[in-house]
């Protein structure tokens, strides 16, 4: 004889079939999450001088996202005032003031978004110095994404973003590889005011779409195993 009753079972059974329900992640319900992540974007511009047509880029790019992508923001990191690096200046397990709060910002980003010319078919020093003084014991740089524009003559600065994506290999970077952004800055019409401002709109519709494909990468690499 059987002495269960057949309205616990039904009762277990539909507990049983609910609760499982509820943990089963469903598409839309992964994508609702996505939406409410904020991917918090370090910018940093390879050249210092203030009418760069590269920071004009990053501004074009911070531009966009505040107004056509939620989720993502873009912060506008400056790297003029690093010193030159030398391990003379790490004291007591400290790095220099200035290095420090530089260090705090690429530690607390969740991508990079990097703008630079190219010289002597490479990235420039600043950038260089700037990406080894982070990369000093803690990598800060390491296990995160990144996206490259760069503009200039000829071939757009290609070099510069070839050379980085080989420096990115050793410090754990995490490019993206498609959609590329190399701008000829000379080739007319006009691509920049005189302030270095971005004019052209089909540049600003590819900037969007590299930014689109780094929040993608992103939330990505953040995804637990």
């Amino acid at each position: 004889m059987n002495n269960s009753s057949p309205d616990l079972s039904t009762s277990l059974s539909l507990s049983a079939a609910a609760d499982a329900s509820h943990k089963r992640k469903t598409p839309e319900m992964s994508s609702a999450a996505a939406a409410k992540a904020v991917v918090n974007v370090a910018a940093i511009s390879g050249s210092l001088r203030r009418a760069s047509f590269n920071r004009g880029l990053l501004r074009a790019a911070t531009k966009i996202c505040k107004e056509s992508i939620p989720g993502m923001k873009i912060e506008y990191v400056e790297i003029g005032e690093l010193p030159f690096l030398n391990t003379d200046l790490e004291v007591g397990g400290r790095f220099p003031n200035e290095v420090e709060v530089f260090r705090k910002k690429i530690a607390e980003a969740d991508a990079f978004l990097f703008a630079s010319p190219e010289y002597n078919y490479s990235v420039t020093a600043p950038l260089k110095n700037a990406i080894d003084w982070a990369s000093r014991a803690p990598n800060a740089w390491a296990d995160k994404a990144a996206a490259i524009l760069s503009t200039g003559g000829g071939f757009g600065g290609g070099r510069s973003q070839y050379h980085l994506r080989q420096i990115g290999v050793y410090i754990d970077l995490h490019f993206i590889n498609k959609p590329e952004f190399l701008l000829n800055a000379f080739q007319p019409p006009a691509k920049f005011d005189s302030d270095g401002n971005l004019l052209d709109e089909d540049a600003q519709e590819k900037i969007k779409e590299v930014l689109l494909a780094l929040q993608a990468f992103t939330l990505r690499l953040k995804e637990p195993c």
